[in-house]
């Protein structure tokens, strides 16, 4: 998908939401497991929750670990989640890979060719020979980890790093290594305040936000702060959308959470751009 579609798609629904599908099987509905495809009780949970939510949202994030975890068969139903995921709708592989050039070539060959994601979460640390791999995809994106979430980005990201901070540095650095056409930042939605100077840093790019919902984001804070002319951002919520329910109306509940979210981000679309 490239940077023109991405902005059309978004455009046309009125929607920047992105859902996570970060399925635990102990978190399922229990009711499932008399499915009459109960042997892959995570697939069909993606399954309910992809048609509940498609019309609401432009992306799905799959974070990996939550497959990988259960081998080879988790593999399978990531392959199989990716494949029902609607050709129209961004699908973002969260495997935070990062590795030296040869090894991150097979990174990218197993997450864009064989499973055929439209984009992939890279660490930076090892700079840009580990990063190049994923960007020379042609229609491919890489979404670099910027500055995360979670309450260890002060070891490091939020360390002084020259003028700045490090996150900083790794912002305007890997600019020069890729475009706004193939790549994007992870930049967690508990860094609000942030947001104005991330903007300022990167002022065309795309900004992959999780955070929102269970770890208490601010939509409104994000799209206030960092919403550009081409919206600039695919807002991530995960266990705010797919847990809505633990019971047999969990579809439905995801639908109305994910259409709650689809209500306020037309809302900032009109109102801010």
């Amino acid at each position: 998908m490239t940077r023109q579609q991405l902005i059309a798609r978004i455009r046309n629904t009125g929607s920047y939401l992105c859902v996570g599908l970060d399925s635990e099987k102990a978190k399922l509905p229990r009711h499932l497991l008399s499915h009459p495809d109960a042997g892959d009780i995570v697939y069909e949970f993606n399954r309910q929750i992809i048609d509940a939510t498609k019309d609401y949202c432009v992306a799905y994030k799959i974070n990996t670990a939550f497959y990988e975890a259960d081998g080879v068969k988790g593999w399978e139903t990531l392959e199989r989640t990716v494949n029902y995921i609607p050709s129209t709708h961004f699908k973002i592989a969260d495997a935070k890979r990062g590795d030296i050039g040869n090894t991150s070539s097979q990174y990218a060959r197993a997450f864009f060719e064989t499973l055929n994601f439209d984009a992939v979460t890279v660490a930076p640390y090892m700079g840009e020979d580990s990063v190049k791999p994923f960007l020379e995809y042609k229609d491919k994106w890489t979404i670099l980890l910027g500055l995360t979430s979670n309450p260890g980005s002060r070891d490091f990201e939020l360390q002084p790093a020259g003028n700045g901070l490090l996150y900083e540095k790794v912002l305007t650095t890997a600019a020069g290594w890729g475009s706004p056409d193939n790549l994007m930042y992870v930049v967690g939605a508990t860094q609000a305040a942030e947001f104005t100077r991330i903007r300022s840093l990167t002022p065309d790019h795309f900004y992959l936000v999780p955070g929102v919902g269970a770890q208490g984001g601010s939509l409104e804070a994000i799209s206030r702060n960092a919403m550009n002319k081409d919206v600039g951002l695919l807002v991530n919520a995960s266990r705010a959308v797919i847990y809505a329910s633990a019971g047999e109306d969990f579809a439905q509940a995801a639908g109305s959470v994910a259409a709650e979210y689809h209500r306020e981000m037309q809302q900032y679309l009109t109102i801010l751009r």
